[in-house]
């Protein structure tokens, strides 16, 4: 090659067979780089952008399924709240019911003690006005026993007032 190079200074327009030489010396060297530097470099730049995008894509699944945790994780917090309330609110019914439950029984039993109470004054009552009125007739005896210095009719067996 060198030989055929250094044969001539003249410039040739029409190419001879060194033309040929150089496209197989092209494709030779295409051969090697492509064999010892292209495919390597290339297979390192695709394994590092596989490991960059899987690592994104495994991020972006890792993302998307706490995402979806979280979404869970909240709808569940707000139904165990929902149900909660639910409890909270029934029980204060269940309390509100047995509260008037009592009330109305101790309004029952203030009521019917109110009216033991009742006949038992008017029973007591009684029996301190015949008490009062037998009280009443033995004092009248005495006193009319006293002042007439003689018996006295006894006002209790007669009745009169």
């Amino acid at each position: 090659m060198i030989i055929l190079g250094l044969a001539g200074n003249s410039i040739q327009l029409v190419p001879d067979g060194t033309l040929f030489l150089h496209i197989a010396i092209i494709v030779f060297m295409i051969y090697v780089l492509n064999a010892t530097l292209f495919r390597p470099v290339n297979r390192v730049l695709a394994e590092r952008e596989r490991r960059t995008r899987g690592g994104t894509g495994e991020a972006q699944d890792i993302l998307q399924r706490v995402a979806n945790s979280m979404n869970r994780y909240e709808r569940s917090l707000r139904d165990a709240r929902t149900e909660g309330y639910r409890l909270l609110e029934q029980e204060r019914a269940k309390a509100l019911l047995e509260r008037q439950n009592q009330i109305t029984s101790l309004r029952a039993e203030i009521e019917a003690s109110t009216e033991e109470q009742k006949r038992l004054l008017r029973t007591q009552s009684e029996q301190a006005r015949t008490s009062l009125e037998e009280d009443a007739r033995r004092i009248a005896s005495d006193i009319s026993r006293q002042i007439l210095n003689r018996p006295s009719h006894d006002f209790t067996t007669t009745g009169v007032r």
